[in-house]
């Protein structure tokens, strides 16, 4: 059997590790699914691991431009129970989904929302030497 060539649970993977390298990020499991948070509050919705639901992730996006774009990505939609009109959208991780490395570079622009400035500025120092 051969490697599929886009594995939706590979690129939940791949966003996962890189929204738990954020400063002060931590997953938790609410409903049974995971959610990435920062100061008690969630920037990314990653959904069932586990194969029972379509995967996808949920962000939010304050950016004109950024949700803009986002919402160009196949199936994408703004989330349910109300979210979507703060922001919040629903991205697919199905075949044509976009790449794991925007689907981060979103991941962390929900996280710049959500975060407390101090993080913020955290992210944005350069590492010390």
């Amino acid at each position: 059997m051969s490697p599929r060539a886009h594995d939706p649970l590979a690129v939940r993977g791949k966003v996962r590790e890189s929204a738990l390298r954020l400063p002060g990020a931590v997953e938790e499991f609410p409903w049974g699914e995971s959610v990435i948070k920062v100061n008690k509050k969630v920037f990314v919705f990653l959904g069932v691991g586990d194969g029972s639901y379509p995967p996808a992730i949920t962000v939010k996006l304050k950016d004109p431009e950024v949700h803009a774009h986002a919402m160009t990505a196949l199936g994408a939609e703004p989330a349910g129970y109300g979210l979507g009109k703060a922001g919040w959208v629903r991205i697919p991780l199905e075949e044509g989904a976009p790449a794991a490395e925007l689907l981060s570079d979103w991941t962390e622009e929900s996280y710049r929302v959500i975060a407390p400035k101090r993080l913020v500025k955290e992210l944005d120092e350069p590492p010390a030497r």
